[in-house]
């Protein structure tokens, strides 16, 4: 296909590969979010050929793309390749992601005045010690802490807006990875598991 074989130009195309580059596009890039509103249809249309649902939370001011799942496809769509696949996250990742939803929930239900969940890296590490009370060495936790952010931010789920002090912010997309319905069985798997690493921390010691 030679360049003036390309179809027409659309607006939307450029909302397109911002959601196909993964993470969530938000509100606040506001000419992309106006034309992703304003192009709903031919982009839904677009990824339910390849088998990916658009989701668009206005009052949020977030999309994103989700994989159907095997039982949602029609027969043939069933046998396309997955284009994302789920993110596998170890133990700190995931107690990462624990801490951060409980910070967004108390966000949404007591700060008002904020556009932005914002959080600094000495309270987080705070909260990071108090659920994993067994990491007696602070100098490698706050290694684990940096680590397991860093692949977060890979992720979409967290964006540093400081780094004196260091402080992130928590983005939206992870209140859509992680409902409230499973954050307190996630939450208490964890804690057990915590309570089990601690025991064999203290054992060795």
């Amino acid at each position: 296909m030679k360049a003036g074989d390309l179809p027409e130009f659309r607006p939307w195309y450029a909302a397109a590969i911002r959601l196909l580059q993964g993470g969530a596009l938000y509100s606040d890039d506001t000419r992309t979010w106006d034309t992703l509103l304003a192009s709903q249809a031919p982009l839904r249309d677009y990824f339910a050929r390849i088998g990916l649902l658009l989701v668009v939370d206005e009052p949020e001011g977030l999309a994103y793309l989700r994989q159907l799942a095997e039982d949602e496809l029609p027969d043939g769509y069933d046998g396309l390749p997955k284009l994302f696949r789920r993110a596998r996250l170890g133990y700190d990742e995931t107690l990462l992601c624990v801490l951060l939803r409980e910070e967004l929930r108390r966000f949404e239900e007591e700060d008002i005045d904020n556009d932005r969940c914002g959080i600094d890296a000495a309270q987080l590490f705070e909260q990071w010690q108090s659920i994993a009370p067994s990491r007696h060495d602070d100098v490698r936790a706050r290694r684990d802490l940096s680590a397991a952010l860093g692949k977060l931010e890979e992720l979409g789920f967290v964006r540093k807006y400081s780094d004196e002090p260091e402080a992130w912010e928590i983005r939206r997309i992870l209140k859509a990875r992680l409902p409230v319905a499973e954050l307190e069985a996630l939450k208490a798997k964890l804690l057990s598991a915590a309570k089990t690493r601690g025991g064999a921390a203290d054992a060795k010691e």
